[in-house]
């Protein structure tokens, strides 16, 4: 197993930029779009032909796509995190332009950021992993590596668990699942150590009230999202205003409570999602990588249980210091350990020019 504690001491090693400032929410979401999504056909929409249907969401897609240097291997399917959905990798995507780890998704799922944010939705693990396959259908990603942060965790263990079925099953795979690297999130349903006056209060009678008191008013917000981040973490003011930005659009904060239902479907499915059993029978195909913070109240046991339970079996497990939002506290630790282990891309083919007999005998002569 390789096991590495990052420390605030062991930073000076990464010899890496480091991103002070915060991203204005406007900014990361005008470089993608709203594209429309069928709940019925599970498909992205690729004409106007039943865009204006009831079983009709639009939600947020992003690609970047650098001048590459070679052919990548595979894509990078960066899936977001409970409640700042794909602005949360903001950070971490402006470390990583140009570093050559292949064309990079961003999105967000139904219920947050800049997708749809319907009144009654059926909210789910399960939805959220029809969607992801929908995106990589409509771009025609046949490779990809996976980058999950906080309830992807769960969602990317669906993933993987649909790619074992449909090999057993000797099916074709439309998208290869290379690699994973599972952030601060869930690994087995019985390591969740969510705080009472976190997610399991959004998810009582009270989670509605509090949701709509916050929706209204900023203070609310900063005092139910405090625990995102370590008590040593300096959460400034302009931080705090563009998260509101980003989660309140749409009504988005008074939909947490509705969203936050993905640990009962961990613990509904302990079995089939469950890192262990996808992790003996598809290293040999998949690369698997764990990153946890040390001061995180919601996920902190899972990487130790990772540990526990694969300790032997050669599992990267990495730890790294502050609370569980590490996209905004430690994106440089996020972006070194990205570049460490993205599939690296094949050089260019070299160009070679033919020269005909005839042309080297009239220059000779």
């Amino acid at each position: 197993m390789k096991l590495c504690v990052y420390t605030q001491e062991s930073y000076i090693m990464l010899n890496t930029e480091i991103t002070e400032s915060v991203i204005p929410a406007n900014a990361w979401f005008s470089t993608g779009k709203r594209v429309p999504y069928n709940l019925k056909t599970k498909q992205i929409l690729k004409d106007k032909v039943g865009t204006h249907s009831p079983d009709t969401l639009h939600i947020y897609k992003n690609v970047v796509k650098d001048q590459p240097q070679g052919t990548f291997p595979a894509w990078a399917s960066f899936l977001p995190g409970w409640p700042d959905g794909s602005y949360g990798w903001a950070k971490v995507d402006h470390l990583l332009v140009n570093e050559n780890i292949g064309h990079r998704l961003y999105f967000d799922y139904v219920g947050h950021g800049a997708s749809d944010k319907p009144v009654d939705y059926p909210y789910s693990t399960f939805e959220r992993a029809d969607m992801v396959e929908a995106i990589w259908q409509s771009e025609g990603i046949k490779s990809t590596y996976i980058y999950a942060f906080d309830y992807s965790s769960i969602v990317t263990l669906e993933l993987l668990a649909r790619q074992q079925d449909r090999l057993e099953a000797g099916e074709k795979l439309t998208t290869k699942i290379e690699g994973v690297m599972l952030i601060n999130g869930g690994l087995y349903a019985d390591g969740h150590t969510h705080p009472l006056m976190t997610t399991p209060i959004l998810k009582s009678w009270l989670g509605s009230f509090i949701t709509s008191l916050a929706q209204r008013y900023k203070p609310v917000f900063a005092e139910i999202t405090k625990p995102l981040w370590s008590k040593d973490f300096d959460v400034t003011p302009n931080e705090i205003d563009e998260l509101y930005k980003v989660i309140g659009q749409r009504n988005g904060i008074y939909s947490m409570s509705k969203s936050a239902g993905f640990l009962k479907d961990h613990l509904q499915n302990p079995d089939r999602l469950n890192l262990t059993r996808l992790y003996r029978n598809a290293r040999g195909s998949v690369a698997f990588h764990v990153v946890g913070s040390a001061q995180d109240p919601f996920e902190g046991k899972q990487a130790k249980l990772a540990q526990e339970r694969l300790g032997d079996e050669g599992l990267d497990i990495r730890i790294l210091p502050g609370g569980h939002l590490s996209t905004s506290e430690h994106p440089e630790y996020l972006a070194q350990i990205i570049k460490d282990v993205a599939p690296k891309a094949k050089p260019a083919p070299a160009l070679v020019t033919t020269i005909s007999p005839v042309a080297v005998a009239g220059a000779v002569q």
